[in-house]
């Protein structure tokens, strides 16, 4: 598995260790890890901080030009507040684990010349179907039902 997955998907775990929702994500910059982060919404109590918004938090204020060098890793298919996030910043290429539990606005970040490559990751749906069937009334209000 591609070594920035894997640490997407660290960090999706690192949410579930701590009560949150398993969703990791990595902003990866010329093949360095700049910024990592997972959904804290529970735990901090937080209406933006989807694990997409904590990485990006995380990798700290940074010039245009590095977001339009960067890939961005996440466990679970981008948001609307995530996906306009990356089109504020011009990040170009976004790689998602899988989309099959959530189907985010990939066909929006296309439209706008983003790369989007899902990788139907096992690992990635096993850890959101099993959230969601353990506790579904977060997953509904992390996804604004």
């Amino acid at each position: 598995m591609d070594q920035f997955m894997q640490a997407a998907i660290d960090e999706a775990k690192k949410g579930i260790n701590e009560g949150g929702i398993p969703i990791g994500s990595v902003l990866v910059h010329k093949g360095e890890i700049i910024g990592r982060g997972h959904n804290q919404r529970i735990q901090q109590g937080s209406v933006i901080r989807h694990g997409e918004m904590d990485a990006l938090e995380n990798a700290g204020r940074q010039p245009a030009r590095v977001y339009r060098e960067c890939v961005l890793y996440t466990t679970l298919s981008p948001c609307p507040m995530c996906s306009g996030t990356i089109l504020l910043y011009s990040i170009p290429k976004v790689v998602v684990g899988e989309n099959h539990t959530f189907m985010g606005e990939e066909e929006l970040l296309r439209s706008r010349g983003v790369e989007v490559v899902v990788l139907n990751n096992a690992e990635c749906r096993r850890m959101m179907e099993n959230f969601i069937s353990s506790r579904p009334e977060a997953w509904r209000e992390d996804i604004g039902e």
